[in-house]
């Protein structure tokens, strides 16, 4: 073989990857958003309520934040091709389970599974593209890996409120299970030729991530109120100081290892901590309203899951279209000002939703969807390059892992805080003690509803404040920041 052949072999090699990458991104993206439109439906058809069908969320939630960073660091040592076909095939298995689930334990499990493909997938598909794309063209590759994310956001509702409507839910998760399997056919034809990783002697911190593992399923049990109403109150404050105990575990370690799994001392950098604790209220806000919202345009203003699919596009599509204008935008006149008006306009959002009525039109939830969009674009980008920006480059990638876990964590909290709003007021409505909440109340559901967005509302006011103690980005010489 001449070297001309071999060139052409790479060039198809990188291309086949980079498909690949796209694909799998994708199938992540699909798999948070489609089931997020089938929640009412899955909680009528497994005979759950909203907190017990929660966990499915949770539980996906959990599986990427605290494996998410332990995949990446496996793919760094053993390969990033295996790993991701690894993923893939994981994903497959997992959604097939998941079609096949009988009650919403089984569910909850095989979510879980779900989940871990999806962390090996996002951590390895999006080093694969940047190692796939010329030199040079790493901004391009993690827009593309960043589209591609958003894509699966975009197309997931509908094509999930269409399966439902026309086939069964069951269908929404086999929808996963040929794509995964072509992109774990793929990671085979192209990773063949990959050589073993230079790092395959290096040590992995197995501990610290445990022991974040760990902290995550403590904070979740802590706020579940399902799990609170089983436990009780004296093994609630059990648990309380098992999850002490394992933060000061977790944070002794971390400070004593050679190579931690989360560098602590990044939060010594004021505009890195500030802009962390913004993202992370940020994120718990929009956690909540993904959570209730589908509850009440279905249940109470009873449309059907395929037009809320389309009304779950407009909040993907503005983000697809203004986060690369909120980048721009960061590079001329910094972040301080987009930040803070992200902010106002997701409060703008939270007003309208503490606000809505039983018999509100549709258009007020789709105007409210539609600013969680815009202001979640104009707040993440600028969040992302003001915290990213403020370390030195060869702490990037280590930024960029913790920025993505706050992602998750956030979204998590906030669909277990959206339960505990929900519950408590609901039981304060309706008067009844030990129940939970229940759309078929219309009017007592919706006016707890508000209190949530009251709660969100509330919530807000930090990301606001820490906005305000972030300066205009100075970019170093080094370069700026993919984000």
């Amino acid at each position: 073989m001449n070297l001309q052949d071999h060139d052409k072999i790479d060039e198809k090699v990188r291309r086949l990857t980079l498909i690949n990458s796209v694909i799998g991104v994708s199938i992540a993206g699909i798999s948070t958003r489609v089931f997020m439109i089938s929640v009412p439906t899955l909680a009528t058809a497994l005979g759950t309520d909203i907190l017990g069908i929660s966990w499915a969320l949770i539980v996906y939630q959990m599986a990427g934040i605290g494996l998410g960073v332990i995949c990446g660091r496996l793919g760094d040592i053993y390969g990033h091709h295996k790993m991701f076909g690894l993923g893939m095939g994981v994903m497959a298995v997992g959604s097939l389970l998941c079609g096949l689930s009988q009650n919403v334990l089984q569910l909850i499990l095989f979510r879980f599974v779900q989940g871990i493909g999806g962390a090996m997938i996002q951590s390895s598909g999006r080093t694969l593209a940047f190692r796939a794309m010329p030199a040079g063209s790493e901004g391009k590759a993690q827009g593309l890996m960043a589209s591609s994310h958003q894509f699966g956001f975009f197309i997931g509702p509908p094509i999930g409120g269409l399966i439902i409507d026309l086939v069964h839910w069951r269908g929404i998760f086999f929808l996963l299970f040929v794509p995964s399997l072509v992109g774990m056919a793929l990671c085979f034809m192209t990773g063949r030729s990959v050589a073993p990783s230079a790092e395959r002697h290096q040590s992995i911190d197995y501990r610290g991530a445990l022991l974040f593992l760990g902290l995550t399923i403590l904070i979740t049990m802590l706020l579940d109120q399902k799990i609170a109403g089983v436990l009780g109150a004296g093994s609630q404050a059990l648990l309380g100081l098992a999850f002490a105990g394992a933060l000061w575990g977790f944070i002794s370690h971390e400070k004593k290892i050679r190579s931690p799994m989360v560098n602590l001392s990044l939060f010594s950098v004021p505009a890195f901590s500030f802009g962390s604790v913004g993202l992370l209220m940020c994120c718990i806000t929009q956690g909540l309203v993904q959570f209730v919202a589908p509850f009440y345009l279905q249940d109470v203003l009873k449309l059907s899951p395929t037009f809320i699919g389309v009304i779950f596009i407009v909040p993907s599509l503005l983000s697809m279209v203004l986060s690369p204008v909120s980048g721009a935008l960061t590079d001329r006149i910094g972040a301080r000002f987009l930040l803070m008006s992200g902010v106002v306009i997701l409060m703008v959002a939270y007003l309208i939703g503490a606000n809505l009525r039983a018999d509100s039109h549709w258009i007020l939830p789709s105007i409210l969807l539609a600013l969680t969009g815009i202001g979640s674009a104009l707040f993440n980008t600028p969040s992302q390059a003001a915290m990213i920006s403020s370390l030195p480059k060869e702490h990037w990638g280590t930024a960029i892992g913790i920025i993505n876990g706050i992602f998750g964590l956030g979204h998590m909290l906030g669909i277990s805080l959206s339960g505990i709003f929900l519950t408590l007021a609901f039981r304060y409505y309706s008067g009844i003690p030990g129940t939970t909440p229940n759309p078929g109340d219309t009017q007592v559901f919706v006016a707890s509803m508000n209190v949530t967005y009251i709660f969100a509302l509330g919530i807000s006011l930090i990301p606001l404040l820490t906005s305000m103690k972030m300066k205009k980005i100075v970019w170093p010489a080094a370069g700026r920041p993919n984000v």
